[in-house]
Protein backbone atom coordinates (compact mmCIF):
# COMPACT_ATOMS: atom_id res chain seq x y z
CA UNK A 1 0.00 0.00 0.00
CA UNK A 2 1.37 3.37 -0.73
CA UNK A 3 2.14 5.62 1.80
CA UNK A 4 -0.74 8.36 3.31
CA UNK A 5 1.51 11.47 1.48
CA UNK A 6 1.49 9.71 -1.80
CA UNK A 7 -2.53 8.73 -1.62
CA UNK A 8 -3.07 12.14 -0.63
CA UNK A 9 -0.83 13.70 -3.33
CA UNK A 10 -3.47 16.45 -5.21
CA UNK A 11 -4.91 14.88 -8.78
CA UNK A 12 -5.98 18.16 -9.68
CA UNK A 13 -4.63 22.06 -9.41
CA UNK A 14 -7.28 23.29 -7.44
CA UNK A 15 -6.74 20.80 -4.96
CA UNK A 16 -3.05 21.95 -3.57
CA UNK A 17 -3.31 23.14 -0.39
CA UNK A 18 -0.25 25.74 0.29
CA UNK A 19 1.30 28.37 -1.81
CA UNK A 20 -1.40 30.07 -2.72
CA UNK A 21 0.98 33.05 -4.01
CA UNK A 22 1.87 30.70 -6.96
CA UNK A 23 -1.09 28.02 -7.43
CA UNK A 24 -3.97 30.15 -6.20
CA UNK A 25 -6.36 32.37 -8.71
CA UNK A 26 -4.23 35.03 -8.89
CA UNK A 27 -0.81 32.79 -8.69
CA UNK A 28 1.71 33.10 -10.81
CA UNK A 29 1.88 29.72 -11.99
CA UNK A 30 -1.92 29.74 -12.50
CA UNK A 31 -1.38 32.69 -14.71
CA UNK A 32 1.15 30.83 -16.72
CA UNK A 33 -1.62 27.89 -17.13
CA UNK A 34 -4.23 30.26 -18.08
CA UNK A 35 -1.38 31.84 -21.06
CA UNK A 36 -0.31 28.41 -21.83
CA UNK A 37 2.80 29.48 -21.60
CA UNK A 38 5.49 28.39 -19.02
CA UNK A 39 9.49 29.84 -18.88
CA UNK A 40 11.86 27.58 -16.93
CA UNK A 41 11.41 27.79 -13.29
CA UNK A 42 13.43 27.15 -10.03
CA UNK A 43 11.60 26.00 -7.14
CA UNK A 44 12.89 26.63 -4.02
CA UNK A 45 11.41 25.05 -0.53
CA UNK A 46 11.84 22.98 2.05
CA UNK A 47 11.14 19.50 1.91
CA UNK A 48 7.08 18.79 1.55
CA UNK A 49 5.82 22.35 0.43
CA UNK A 50 4.76 20.53 -2.51
CA UNK A 51 7.51 21.19 -5.33
CA UNK A 52 7.03 17.53 -7.24
CA UNK A 53 3.01 17.93 -7.11
CA UNK A 54 3.63 21.29 -8.53
CA UNK A 55 5.81 19.93 -10.95
CA UNK A 56 3.57 16.90 -12.00
CA UNK A 57 0.65 19.10 -12.14
CA UNK A 58 2.13 21.98 -14.07
CA UNK A 59 3.22 19.59 -17.04
CA UNK A 60 -0.66 17.70 -16.98
CA UNK A 61 -2.59 21.17 -16.97
CA UNK A 62 -0.22 22.04 -19.72
CA UNK A 63 -0.59 19.01 -21.83
CA UNK A 64 3.17 19.10 -21.56
CA UNK A 65 5.05 15.77 -21.93
CA UNK A 66 7.16 15.44 -18.76
CA UNK A 67 10.70 13.84 -18.29
CA UNK A 68 11.58 13.12 -14.46
CA UNK A 69 15.15 12.71 -13.63
CA UNK A 70 16.15 12.54 -10.02
CA UNK A 71 20.05 14.45 -9.37
CA UNK A 72 20.75 12.03 -6.88
CA UNK A 73 20.68 8.94 -9.04
CA UNK A 74 20.98 10.96 -12.60
CA UNK A 75 24.49 12.08 -14.48
CA UNK A 76 25.39 13.49 -17.40
CA UNK A 77 24.14 9.99 -19.76
CA UNK A 78 20.48 10.15 -18.58
CA UNK A 79 20.63 14.12 -19.03
CA UNK A 80 21.75 13.84 -22.72
CA UNK A 81 19.54 10.80 -23.14
CA UNK A 82 16.51 12.62 -21.53
CA UNK A 83 17.64 15.87 -24.13
CA UNK A 84 17.90 13.49 -26.81
CA UNK A 85 14.01 12.27 -26.95
CA UNK A 86 13.08 15.64 -26.01
CA UNK A 87 14.76 17.00 -29.37
CA UNK A 88 12.95 14.29 -31.39
CA UNK A 89 9.89 14.76 -29.53
CA UNK A 90 9.73 18.79 -30.61
CA UNK A 91 9.19 17.90 -34.49
CA UNK A 92 6.11 16.28 -33.40
CA UNK A 93 4.81 18.87 -30.37
CA UNK A 94 3.98 22.62 -30.50
CA UNK A 95 5.12 23.28 -26.78
CA UNK A 96 8.41 21.63 -25.54
CA UNK A 97 8.34 19.18 -23.02
CA UNK A 98 9.22 19.51 -19.49
CA UNK A 99 11.99 18.14 -17.87
CA UNK A 100 11.85 18.15 -13.93
CA UNK A 101 14.76 17.59 -11.83
CA UNK A 102 14.64 16.77 -8.61
CA UNK A 103 17.35 17.97 -5.66
CA UNK A 104 18.77 19.96 -8.74
CA UNK A 105 21.59 21.49 -6.32
CA UNK A 106 22.75 18.09 -6.25
CA UNK A 107 24.05 18.18 -10.05
CA UNK A 108 27.88 19.07 -10.29
CA UNK A 109 28.57 22.36 -12.59
CA UNK A 110 29.29 19.51 -15.69
CA UNK A 111 25.78 18.46 -14.99
CA UNK A 112 24.20 21.57 -15.19
CA UNK A 113 26.36 23.03 -17.93
CA UNK A 114 24.55 20.16 -20.12
CA UNK A 115 21.08 21.33 -19.36
CA UNK A 116 22.16 24.85 -20.27
CA UNK A 117 22.33 24.55 -24.74
CA UNK A 118 18.66 22.88 -24.67
CA UNK A 119 17.38 25.60 -22.25
CA UNK A 120 18.55 28.30 -24.57
CA UNK A 121 16.77 26.60 -27.68
CA UNK A 122 13.96 25.57 -26.52
CA UNK A 123 14.71 22.10 -26.61
CA UNK A 124 12.91 21.62 -23.02
CA UNK A 125 11.05 23.91 -20.37
CA UNK A 126 13.09 23.16 -17.05
CA UNK A 127 11.69 22.76 -13.79
CA UNK A 128 14.18 22.10 -10.92
CA UNK A 129 13.47 21.58 -7.26
CA UNK A 130 15.93 22.43 -4.46
CA UNK A 131 16.03 23.06 -0.40
CA UNK A 132 19.15 25.22 -0.94
CA UNK A 133 19.96 28.30 -1.81
CA UNK A 134 19.97 28.70 -6.01
CA UNK A 135 21.90 31.49 -5.55
CA UNK A 136 25.05 29.27 -4.38
CA UNK A 137 23.73 25.53 -5.88
CA UNK A 138 23.29 26.84 -9.30
CA UNK A 139 25.56 27.90 -11.66
CA UNK A 140 25.04 31.42 -12.91
CA UNK A 141 24.60 30.87 -16.73
CA UNK A 142 21.65 28.03 -15.77
CA UNK A 143 20.03 30.61 -13.14
CA UNK A 144 20.14 33.54 -15.44
CA UNK A 145 17.72 31.37 -17.64
CA UNK A 146 15.10 30.50 -14.83
CA UNK A 147 12.89 32.02 -12.47
CA UNK A 148 13.22 31.26 -9.09
CA UNK A 149 9.85 30.41 -7.19
CA UNK A 150 10.31 30.42 -3.09
CA UNK A 151 7.92 27.62 -1.69
CA UNK A 152 6.84 28.71 1.77
CA UNK A 153 6.24 26.16 4.81
CA UNK A 154 2.77 25.36 5.31
CA UNK A 155 0.73 27.63 7.68
CA UNK A 156 -1.54 25.96 10.94
CA UNK A 157 -4.52 26.83 9.14
CA UNK A 158 -3.01 24.83 5.67
CA UNK A 159 -1.86 21.56 8.01
CA UNK A 160 -5.19 21.24 9.81
CA UNK A 161 -6.97 21.59 6.26
CA UNK A 162 -4.73 19.05 4.91
CA UNK A 163 -5.66 16.84 8.12
CA UNK A 164 -8.94 17.21 8.35
CA UNK A 165 -8.84 16.26 4.64
CA UNK A 166 -6.44 13.58 5.04
CA UNK A 167 -9.05 11.70 7.40
CA UNK A 168 -12.13 12.82 6.00
CA UNK A 169 -10.90 11.15 2.58
CA UNK A 170 -8.41 8.98 2.15
CA UNK A 171 -10.35 5.13 1.51
CA UNK A 172 -8.23 3.60 4.32
CA UNK A 173 -8.48 5.95 7.04
CA UNK A 174 -12.11 6.96 6.81
CA UNK A 175 -13.03 3.88 7.72
CA UNK A 176 -11.44 4.20 11.09
CA UNK A 177 -12.56 6.21 13.86
CA UNK A 178 -10.62 9.04 14.25
CA UNK A 179 -10.97 12.12 16.65
CA UNK A 180 -8.28 14.88 16.34
CA UNK A 181 -8.60 16.23 20.38
CA UNK A 182 -5.07 18.06 19.66
CA UNK A 183 -3.18 18.64 17.00
CA UNK A 184 0.02 21.14 18.30
CA UNK A 185 2.28 17.88 18.42
CA UNK A 186 1.97 16.62 14.77
CA UNK A 187 2.04 20.25 13.71
CA UNK A 188 5.03 21.03 15.44
CA UNK A 189 6.70 18.05 14.45
CA UNK A 190 5.88 18.57 11.03
CA UNK A 191 7.33 22.25 11.02
CA UNK A 192 5.09 22.93 7.74
CA UNK A 193 6.21 19.99 5.76
CA UNK A 194 2.82 18.32 4.50
CA UNK A 195 4.48 15.10 3.73
CA UNK A 196 6.08 14.78 7.20
CA UNK A 197 2.83 15.35 9.01
CA UNK A 198 0.86 13.10 6.91
CA UNK A 199 3.17 10.21 7.49
CA UNK A 200 3.25 11.20 11.40
CA UNK A 201 -0.68 11.12 11.38
CA UNK A 202 -0.22 7.49 9.46
CA UNK A 203 2.01 6.25 11.69
CA UNK A 204 0.35 7.20 15.11
CA UNK A 205 -2.98 5.50 13.36
CA UNK A 206 -1.28 2.26 12.52
CA UNK A 207 0.29 2.34 15.98
CA UNK A 208 -2.75 2.70 18.13
CA UNK A 209 -6.30 0.73 18.63
CA UNK A 210 -9.57 2.10 17.26
CA UNK A 211 -11.43 4.16 17.79
CA UNK A 212 -8.22 6.76 17.55
CA UNK A 213 -8.69 9.76 19.56
CA UNK A 214 -5.47 11.84 18.83
CA UNK A 215 -3.36 13.44 21.70
CA UNK A 216 -0.18 15.58 21.97
CA UNK A 217 0.82 12.73 24.26
CA UNK A 218 -0.03 10.25 22.00
CA UNK A 219 1.71 11.89 19.14
CA UNK A 220 5.10 12.13 20.92
CA UNK A 221 4.81 7.81 22.51
CA UNK A 222 4.37 6.79 19.31
CA UNK A 223 6.87 9.31 17.26
CA UNK A 224 9.64 8.61 19.68
CA UNK A 225 9.70 4.88 18.69
CA UNK A 226 8.73 4.94 15.20
CA UNK A 227 10.65 8.16 13.99
CA UNK A 228 13.94 7.89 12.28
CA UNK A 229 16.40 9.99 10.07
CA UNK A 230 15.32 10.12 6.63
CA UNK A 231 18.33 10.65 4.12
CA UNK A 232 15.36 12.24 1.82
CA UNK A 233 15.07 15.09 4.07
CA UNK A 234 12.35 14.04 6.61
CA UNK A 235 14.41 15.18 9.45
CA UNK A 236 16.86 17.02 7.34
CA UNK A 237 16.47 20.28 9.41
CA UNK A 238 16.13 19.23 12.52
CA UNK A 239 18.99 17.35 12.73
CA UNK A 240 21.28 19.98 11.20
CA UNK A 241 19.98 22.48 13.68
CA UNK A 242 20.65 20.62 16.50
CA UNK A 243 24.20 19.74 14.90
CA UNK A 244 25.00 23.23 14.58
CA UNK A 245 23.71 24.28 17.79
CA UNK A 246 25.57 21.49 19.24
CA UNK A 247 29.40 22.98 18.07
CA UNK A 248 28.51 26.57 19.03
CA UNK A 249 27.75 25.08 22.15
CA UNK A 250 31.02 23.62 22.56
CA UNK A 251 29.48 19.75 23.59
CA UNK A 252 31.81 17.79 21.13
CA UNK A 253 29.95 14.53 22.29
CA UNK A 254 26.54 15.68 21.32
CA UNK A 255 27.84 17.09 18.11
CA UNK A 256 29.80 13.60 16.99
CA UNK A 257 26.48 12.17 17.70
CA UNK A 258 24.20 14.43 15.55
CA UNK A 259 27.24 14.12 13.00
CA UNK A 260 26.60 10.28 13.00
CA UNK A 261 22.63 10.55 12.74
CA UNK A 262 22.83 12.41 9.68
CA UNK A 263 26.24 10.06 8.09
CA UNK A 264 24.17 7.17 9.30
CA UNK A 265 21.01 8.27 7.31
CA UNK A 266 23.03 9.04 4.24
CA UNK A 267 22.27 12.64 4.05
CA UNK A 268 24.80 14.39 1.45
CA UNK A 269 28.32 15.44 3.44
CA UNK A 270 28.73 18.25 1.54
CA UNK A 271 25.81 19.68 2.86
CA UNK A 272 27.26 18.82 5.73
CA UNK A 273 30.84 20.53 4.96
CA UNK A 274 28.90 23.81 3.91
CA UNK A 275 27.07 24.50 7.23
CA UNK A 276 30.27 24.00 8.90
CA UNK A 277 31.75 26.97 6.78
CA UNK A 278 29.09 29.03 7.52
CA UNK A 279 29.28 28.19 11.41
CA UNK A 280 33.20 28.89 11.09
CA UNK A 281 32.76 32.65 10.05
CA UNK A 282 29.04 33.26 11.98
CA UNK A 283 29.84 31.80 14.92
CA UNK A 284 33.65 31.29 15.81
CA UNK A 285 34.44 34.12 12.99
CA UNK A 286 37.57 36.40 14.45
CA UNK A 287 38.12 34.45 17.76
CA UNK A 288 40.05 31.99 15.58
CA UNK A 289 39.98 32.89 12.02
CA UNK A 290 41.81 29.68 11.40
CA UNK A 291 38.51 27.66 11.81
CA UNK A 292 37.08 29.50 8.59
CA UNK A 293 40.35 28.34 6.61
CA UNK A 294 40.10 24.56 8.11
CA UNK A 295 35.97 24.33 7.25
CA UNK A 296 36.88 25.36 4.09
CA UNK A 297 39.69 23.00 3.51
CA UNK A 298 37.16 20.49 4.66
CA UNK A 299 34.53 20.99 2.41
CA UNK A 300 37.09 21.25 -0.60
CA UNK A 301 38.78 17.36 0.60
CA UNK A 302 35.44 16.13 1.52
CA UNK A 303 34.46 16.75 -2.29
CA UNK A 304 37.87 15.10 -3.46
CA UNK A 305 37.33 12.34 -1.37
CA UNK A 306 34.27 11.00 -0.66
CA UNK A 307 32.70 8.27 1.53
CA UNK A 308 32.82 6.49 3.71
CA UNK A 309 36.30 8.66 4.48
CA UNK A 310 35.01 11.96 4.59
CA UNK A 311 33.36 10.90 7.93
CA UNK A 312 36.74 11.39 8.92
CA UNK A 313 37.46 14.78 8.07
CA UNK A 314 34.16 15.89 8.93
CA UNK A 315 34.86 15.02 12.37
CA UNK A 316 37.98 16.25 12.61
CA UNK A 317 36.82 19.39 12.00
CA UNK A 318 33.43 18.84 14.10
CA UNK A 319 35.59 18.57 17.09
CA UNK A 320 38.29 21.24 15.97
CA UNK A 321 35.41 23.74 15.29
CA UNK A 322 33.18 22.69 18.88
CA UNK A 323 36.27 23.50 20.84
CA UNK A 324 36.79 26.57 19.21
CA UNK A 325 36.61 30.01 21.36
CA UNK A 326 33.57 31.50 20.06
CA UNK A 327 32.62 35.31 18.44
CA UNK A 328 29.78 36.35 16.64
CA UNK A 329 31.04 39.53 16.17
CA UNK A 330 31.66 39.39 12.48
CA UNK A 331 28.06 38.31 12.10
CA UNK A 332 26.62 41.02 13.97
CA UNK A 333 28.65 43.64 12.75
CA UNK A 334 27.89 43.42 9.15
CA UNK A 335 24.43 42.94 9.74
CA UNK A 336 24.67 46.03 12.05
CA UNK A 337 25.56 47.85 8.85
CA UNK A 338 22.91 46.63 6.68
CA UNK A 339 20.16 47.78 9.38
CA UNK A 340 21.33 50.98 9.60
CA UNK A 341 21.60 51.71 5.96
CA UNK A 342 18.01 50.46 5.11
CA UNK A 343 16.56 52.73 7.90
CA UNK A 344 18.75 55.66 6.60
CA UNK A 345 19.92 55.07 3.37
CA UNK A 346 23.23 55.47 1.93
CA UNK A 347 25.45 58.70 2.31
CA UNK A 348 27.69 59.70 -0.85
CA UNK A 349 31.11 58.63 -0.96
CA UNK A 350 33.78 61.73 0.57
CA UNK A 351 35.84 63.32 -2.19
CA UNK A 352 38.75 62.99 -0.84
CA UNK A 353 38.09 58.85 -0.98
CA UNK A 354 36.55 58.80 -5.27
CA UNK A 355 39.07 57.46 -7.73
CA UNK A 356 39.84 60.43 -10.45
CA UNK A 357 40.76 58.39 -13.68
CA UNK A 358 39.89 61.17 -16.02
CA UNK A 359 41.27 64.91 -15.99
CA UNK A 360 37.21 66.15 -15.43
CA UNK A 361 36.88 64.36 -12.17
CA UNK A 362 40.80 65.58 -10.76
CA UNK A 363 38.78 69.22 -11.64
CA UNK A 364 36.50 68.18 -9.62
CA UNK A 365 38.56 67.82 -6.70
CA UNK A 366 37.80 64.25 -6.37
CA UNK A 367 40.84 62.03 -4.47
CA UNK A 368 41.92 65.75 -3.41
CA UNK A 369 43.40 65.52 0.02
CA UNK A 370 43.42 61.62 0.67
CA UNK A 371 46.55 60.48 2.98
CA UNK A 372 48.17 57.69 1.30
CA UNK A 373 48.71 55.39 4.18
CA UNK A 374 52.10 53.69 3.31
CA UNK A 375 53.84 57.06 3.17
CA UNK A 376 53.03 57.60 6.93
CA UNK A 377 55.06 55.70 10.53
CA UNK A 378 53.90 51.59 10.44
CA UNK A 379 51.41 52.91 7.19
CA UNK A 380 48.80 54.25 9.09
CA UNK A 381 47.67 58.02 8.97
CA UNK A 382 44.54 59.44 10.71
CA UNK A 383 41.63 60.90 8.60
CA UNK A 384 37.97 60.10 7.65
CA UNK A 385 36.46 57.16 6.20
CA UNK A 386 32.99 57.05 6.41
CA UNK A 387 30.54 60.35 5.12
CA UNK A 388 30.70 63.11 7.16
CA UNK A 389 27.33 62.69 8.47
CA UNK A 390 28.67 59.32 9.91
CA UNK A 391 32.15 60.28 11.50
CA UNK A 392 31.73 58.66 14.83
CA UNK A 393 29.89 55.37 14.25
CA UNK A 394 30.56 52.08 15.47
CA UNK A 395 29.23 49.36 13.51
CA UNK A 396 32.08 46.69 14.96
CA UNK A 397 31.85 45.80 18.57
CA UNK A 398 34.63 43.41 19.33
CA UNK A 399 33.64 40.06 21.19
CA UNK A 400 36.37 39.49 24.29
CA UNK A 401 37.61 36.49 22.13
CA UNK A 402 38.54 38.15 19.12
CA UNK A 403 42.15 37.72 18.02
CA UNK A 404 42.38 41.54 16.56
CA UNK A 405 43.62 44.52 17.54
CA UNK A 406 40.80 45.72 19.51
CA UNK A 407 42.01 49.67 19.39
Amino acid sequence: MQPLAERMRPKKWDEIIGQQHLVGQNGILTKFIQQNFLPSIILWGQPGVGKTTIALLLAQSLNRTLYSLSAINSGVKEVREVLEKAEKNLFTQQKSPILFIDEIHRFNKSQQDALLGAVEKGVITLIGATTENPSFEIVPALLSRMQVLTLTPLNKDEMQLLLDKAINDDKYLKQKKIKLKETEALMSFSGGDARKLLNALESVVQHSDDPVEITNELVHKVLQKTILYDKNAEQHYDVISAFIKSVRGSDIDAALYWLAVMLKGGEDPLFIARRLIILAAEDIGLANPNALLLANACFDAVHKIGMPEARIILSEVTIYLAQSPKSNSAYLSIDNALEFIEKNGIQPVPLHLRNAPTKLMKELNYGLGYKYPHDYPNHIVEQNYLPEKLIGIKFFDPSVNDKINKK
